[in-house]
């Protein structure tokens, strides 16, 4: 069963850009934030960080084990390079019927080389190795690859684009889709199975070099689209 629409939400990877930009906004938009770290003052640092700049949000810190314990919903934001590492260490914590939300890219930066290119995995992407190694019953959705750092840790930038959302379970996609576009400016578009990874992933690159180019903070937006979405799963 996919989580409820008001299942607790726990980041881990939110002393980064792209975690913490997502607390703030989901912090804004009225959801309770776990914001976990391998370190429990870091972790409170974060969220002293995050309530000066959302005085209005309920953020709560925690070491990442426990964190894990307390979401319907956990999202790992970390880099590449540091992907299996937490993967391995939240093994043990994570439960049945969790949804994990993975966006990670598999950049070369992580072993030295070019934002602008990416590193072969050999499951395919970076969220299918993601789901071989979370425990049986918890269930990978991958999102968040488009989406600047920059743009969503900027409250005052307007947000305009989509999110492309890849998972094999049509609820667990509904629910991430619910719970990112209580973000103001965010539309979730279902682009398939978890092996359409590979492809989204692949989309960080692009985007690094079109931002580099153009001195920007560009996104995504497919057009097209029917009005409904998202039909009952």
């Amino acid at each position: 069963m996919p989580p409820p629409a008001e299942a607790p939400v726990s980041i881990i990877g939110a002393s980064g850009a792209l975690g913490f930009g997502l607390a703030l906004r989901l912090g804004r938009a009225g959801v309770a934030v776990t914001i976990g770290s391998r370190d429990a003052a870091r972790a409170e640092e974060t969220v002293e960080r995050a309530r000066q700049l959302v005085p209005e949000g309920t953020f709560a810190g925690a070491i990442n084990a426990e964190a894990v314990k307390r979401a319907g919903i956990v999202i790992l934001s970390v880099p590449f390079r540091n992907q299996s590492e937490n993967l391995t260490n939240l093994r043990e914590h994570l439960s049945a019927d969790q949804v994990l939300v993975d966006a990670t890219s598999p950049l070369a930066a992580a072993v030295g080389g070019r934002a602008t290119r990416t590193l072969g995995v050999w499951q395919g992407s970076a969220a299918q190795q993601a789901q071989e190694m979370a425990p049986d019953g918890v269930r990978v959705v991958s999102a968040l690859h488009t989406v600047s750092a920059a743009s969503l840790g900027d409250l005052e930038h307007r947000l305009d684009e989509d999110v492309l959302v890849c998972g094999n379970h049509a609820g667990d996609k509904h629910a991430v889709a619910a719970l990112l576009e209580r973000i103001p400016g965010l539309r979730c578009v279902d682009c398939g199975r978890l092996e359409v990874a590979r492809i989204t992933e692949s989309l960080t690159a692009l985007l690094i070099s079109i931002n580099a180019r153009h001195k920007c903070h560009a996104g995504i937006r497919v057009t097209g689209l029917p009005a409904e979405r998202w039909p009952a799963a």
